[in-house]
């Protein structure tokens, strides 16, 4: 399952694992958009067998209905690739806000991508050995976790910063709880720039095309070579640091109480790490 998967990277990516073999299932927020990537993927790879689903990644009770048709229409789940993302904006100064009220890029980056994966558990365990794979960013800025909403001196690329890094940190405790499983959870920065609606939105200029990103996020899929390596950060292909926040287990375990806090209603006792 790809998340995010009508422009950019995801979309590229979509192709990537069609000519892989892979059998697609496909999240967008619109239908039209969704049912040009299937259009694409079924004209280069007559025999791809693809699916949509569709859901606002702004709304937390579309996201629960989401995981819960999944897993509903599904026989198994190998592989969930937490893609889908919003940027620092159109303009960086003024702070949106998500169906529930938080923060934009807290509740798409973060809260949506814990919300599902979590939900999807049992799916990916009875399919295991299975993995997540979360596509973060280089760009990280520790989580002021006094102020998650960001209701003070608010900038856009800071609270997209803050909430890669909050996405990291929830993985990390994720890979944790479910590595009994057989379910592996990894976090990557894919490349620098790509050329993507997100990065020019944001002001940044392109550098790279966006399947220099793909080809990472394919290892963290299907490298067999990593089998079994769950609860690492990559920068592209390499094992490398996230900020240094991500390590604090205080800092972790205050992130998460904030977290399970605020998607609660969303997740249900079937959701809880370790028990499918």
């Amino acid at each position: 399952m790809l998340t995010g998967a009508t422009q950019g990277m995801g979309r590229r990516l979509a192709h990537h694992l069609a000519a892989r073999g892979a059998q697609l299932l496909l999240h967008g927020r619109a239908r039209e958009r969704l049912e040009a990537v299937a259009d694409e993927v079924g004209a280069r790879f007559p025999e791809a067998e693809v699916r949509l689903y569709r859901a606002d990644f702004a709304d937390l009770g579309q996201v629960r209905a989401l995981a819960d048709a999944v897993r509903a229409a599904e026989p198994r789940l190998d592989v969930l690739v937490n893609n889908a993302a919003v940027g620092g904006g159109v303009d960086p100064k003024v702070r949106e806000t998500s169906h529930q009220g938080h923060e934009l890029r807290f509740a798409v980056n973060h809260l949506a991508p814990y919300v599902l994966t979590r939900r999807l558990v049992p799916l990916l365990a009875a399919s295991a050995p299975a993995r997540v794979v979360n596509v973060a960013s280089a760009g990280q800025a520790p989580v002021d976790l006094d102020d998650v909403m960001l209701e003070a001196d608010y900038e856009g690329v800071r609270a997209y910063c803050r909430s890669k890094l909050a996405l990291i940190m929830a993985g990390f405790d994720l890979s944790a709880g479910v590595a009994r499983l057989g379910i592996t959870v990894n976090a990557l920065h894919p490349a620098d720039l790509m050329d993507t609606p997100m990065v020019r939105q944001s002001g940044f200029a392109p550098a790279v095309s966006p399947d220099e990103g793909a080809g990472p996020v394919l290892r963290l899929v299907a490298d067999p070579a990593l089998d079994g390596v769950t609860g690492r950060y990559f920068d592209r292909f390499d094992e490398r640091p996230a900020h240094t926040q991500a390590y604090d287990t205080r800092a972790r375990a205050r992130l998460a109480e904030i977290t399970e806090t605020l998607t609660g209603p969303y997740l249900g006792r079937a959701a809880r790490p370790g028990t499918p």
